[in-house]
């Protein structure tokens, strides 16, 4: 079946950005580290939005976080987040800029510890994907206690912006859980009858 007419999670709607989103990335298990610390960045932005509103900033966020490089962002200072502020390509809020900055301070010290955030975060699924089996979006959790324990983790670590609903939906994004619906094509290509 050609993917343009392939049954989709009913999120993925009809707007290409989104479809092509759900269709490439979504769900798709994610080691590296700089995309960790993107989608990271990314889902905390999204906190009181619509995934569809950050997905359109995306590039400009990684114009202006440097393309998403923990190292070069913990070195940004107060004339760096006041720069940030007024670039009306990102989400212009004070809270979610000082904590991409303070995240990744927090984020090379995981790395220091762990060797690197990917084998700190996949840890909280034992390393691989957890694989679910829902017939509809309305069965989707919003949180999970694998959630739970990620967000309390960063937290304790000194992250912001990462409760537990960002840190699921942080799961979803890089594949740690395969939350496609079974009647989606996805579902079955990342594993979903494994």
């Amino acid at each position: 079946m050609d993917n343009a007419t392939a049954p989709r999670c009913a999120w993925a709607g009809n707007d290409p950005l989104y479809r092509a989103y759900h269709d490439r990335e979504w769900g798709v298990p994610v080691h590296d580290d700089r995309i960790l610390f993107e989608f990271l960045t990314l889902e905390g932005a999204q906190a009181g939005l619509s995934w569809i509103t950050i997905l359109r900033k995306r590039e400009a966020y990684r114009a202006a976080f440097a393309g998403f490089d923990p190292e070069l962002v913990a070195r940004f200072d107060e004339a760096k987040a006041a720069e940030l502020l007024a670039n009306p390509g990102i989400v212009r809020n004070r809270l979610k800029v000082e904590s991409t900055i303070t995240n990744a301070r927090a984020f090379l010290k995981v790395q220091e510890e762990f060797g690197s955030f990917d084998a700190y975060q996949w840890r909280f699924v034992d390393g691989r994907p957890m694989r679910n089996a829902w017939r509809s979006m309305a069965e989707v959790p919003a949180s999970t206690p694998e959630s739970d324990a990620l967000s309390r983790d960063l937290k304790r670590r000194g992250f912001r912006f990462v409760g537990t609903t960002i840190c699921y939906s942080h799961m979803q994004a890089i594949g740690m859980v395969n939350d496609h619906t079974v009647d989606c094509f996805r579902w079955r290509e990342l594993g979903g009858d494994a």
